[in-house]
């Protein structure tokens, strides 16, 4: 839309520079997007630094791996169905997982009797899951899928890759879900092509928010500041806050329409 392309053309916008002071406008704007990626997904917390969708799902593989480290739990594998996007296993391999391929049933969708058998083998950390699924199908049977991770122990990971139908209809975390990254470039109107530039934010339930990677961004009684006292974040993962121009892209395009205009999207 050329609504953005006005917007981040302003001069407060794209004269600034990440090496400057930090300033509080810049940061609210960051933290008012976190507040509303949150309200979409139902998540409880988000980080902006991912530069693009997989760069995301490394995230998410970096967390559930920290997360089971800080608990002292050994869980070296994660479950992908054979319905996947590429990058989700090549992401969970990065992150040191082995790769557990789960075999879809006739309609498209996640074997139920598959993954229970995977689960019980007891070293599962969790399953990275798209739905609607690479195939352009909602799996019906996701909160059954979620149940039986979670009674094992486990993590399930949205990638947000076909979030579009689902905007202000079908939240992730409604369906079970603890983290999910988003991609702005494909969900909400930001530039795509030529490698680039993307963004690929990550949400996470309370459970994990200490977790994300630092700094962080949150709000006192007075003002909006940078969280960098975490001992069990995972790190920094890219230089300053991210593709700036890219949030503050879908910023505008999220404020242009508004919770009834995001619905229908979809």
């Amino acid at each position: 839309p050329k609504i953005n392309e006005i917007v981040v053309r302003l001069n407060e916008f794209s004269q600034i520079h990440p090496l400057q002071d930090e300033s509080e406008g810049s940061l609210e704007l960051l933290y008012n997007i976190s507040i509303m990626l949150s309200e979409i997904t139902g998540m409880d917390g988000f980080t902006l630094q991912p530069a693009a969708g997989a760069h995301g799902e490394l995230v998410g593989m970096l967390i559930i791996k920290k997360y089971f480290e800080t608990k002292g739990i050994i869980k070296d594998k994660i479950i992908v169905p054979d319905s996947a996007h590429g990058t989700n296993p090549a992401s969970a391999k990065m992150a040191g997982f082995s790769i557990i391929e789960l075999q879809s049933n006739e309609y498209g969708e996640v074997s139920l009797d598959h993954l229970e058998f995977a689960m019980q083998q007891g070293d599962v950390a969790g399953i990275m899951l798209t739905n609607p699924n690479t195939l352009g199908v909602f799996d019906r049977q996701i909160k059954d899928i979620t149940k039986i991770v979670h009674k094992h122990g486990g993590l399930c990971y949205y990638d947000g890759a076909n979030l579009n139908p689902m905007l202000g209809i079908c939240r992730p975390r409604d369906m079970g879900f603890d983290i999910v990254h988003l991609n702005l470039h494909k969900t909400f109107s930001t530039p795509h092509g030529g490698g680039g530039p993307g963004s690929g934010p990550v949400g996470v339930i309370n459970e994990l928010i200490s977790f994300l990677p630092k700094p962080y961004i949150i709000s006192t009684d007075d003002s909006i500041v940078c969280e960098q006292n975490n001992d069990k974040s995972i790190g920094r993962i890219k230089a300053f806050w991210g593709n700036f121009g890219v949030i503050l892209r879908a910023y505008t395009y999220i404020l242009s329409l508004g919770a009834d205009g995001l619905k229908r999207v979809g």
